[in-house]
């Protein structure tokens, strides 16, 4: 499968285009805390694994933290080395944090003398870097949301984006236990994403013969239910394409979703 196919533009943002599939995340040193002005560190890297750092950095250009009160926040310390990107974030507030890097932008290919040439990047440099005299030219519009939540002290309502792929907490995000079984909900654009495939994988596999994937499905309203065979950290993926389109001459919208969830033991 390419990479593009799978994980749409945040991931081909986030490294070279490569031939085979790769995994994006954003790994959190702790998701619950208690106390003032605490401290969380945050990995973030794309790989052949879930949460092992093995082959690039997750870029940080479109990082969007929002805090419990709806105020944007700036991470500190921001990283990027040759394998994972890092940064801090401090908890000055009671209740929860949406942490995600939200990559917006689009695909082009077209042929240019009879080669093959192509543009990823924002809507706006299209015109720029599409000669007028293209052929074969092929737009697709991606957005793509990598994301975790965290949550000091009580956890607190999350308000939903209302654009793109998204996962809506019926279960809060930092209130998952192993021996309950969580409801979410996943929306295109505010609207609930009813049918659509949702892989959830629990941390580890690298080291199990089998990756222990849960394949599930929405149900009209969007959501579903999910039940963890033990405690952990977990990936959360979705994706879909449609053609609800805003970029001139874009024929389809590519929309993913990876989101990082831990749950604890009850």
């Amino acid at each position: 499968m390419k990479l593009f196919a799978k994980l749409g533009l945040a991931a081909a943002l986030a490294l070279p285009l490569v031939s085979h599939a790769h995994d994006v995340w954003l790994l959190p040193s702790s998701t619950v805390l208690s106390g003032t002005n605490t401290w969380v560190t945050f990995d973030g890297a794309v790989s052949n694994d879930k949460f092992y750092i093995n082959h690039a950095p997750l870029r940080l250009d479109n990082l969007v933290i929002v805090a419990p009160d709806g105020s944007s926040v700036q991470a500190e310390n921001e990283h990027r080395g040759k394998l994972r990107s890092t940064f801090d974030l401090q908890l000055a507030q009671t209740g929860t944090y949406r942490i995600a890097v939200v990559n917006d932008g689009v695909f082009a290919r077209w042929k240019e003398d009879g080669k093959p040439k192509r543009y990823f990047g924002k809507a706006e440099g299209l015109a720029q870097a599409v000669p007028a005299q293209a052929q074969d030219l092929e737009i697709s519009q991606s957005l793509g949301r990598v994301e975790t939540f965290v949550t000091s002290g009580k956890p607190s309502p999350i308000k939903p984006v209302g654009r793109g792929l998204e996962l809506v907490a019926v279960t809060h995000p930092n209130d998952l236990y192993s021996d309950e079984a969580a409801t979410f909900q996943m929306t295109v654009d505010g609207k609930p994403a009813a049918g659509l495939e949702v892989t959830v994988v629990p941390d580890g596999s690298r080291y199990r013969d089998k990756v222990d994937e849960m394949a599930l499905k929405t149900d009209a309203q969007g959501k579903f239910q999910v039940k963890w065979p033990q405690p952990g950290m977990y990936w959360l993926e979705a994706s879909l394409e449609d053609q609800q389109v805003t970029v001139p001459k874009a024929s389809k919208r590519r929309l993913s979703y990876a989101g990082t969830l831990e749950v604890l033991r009850p």
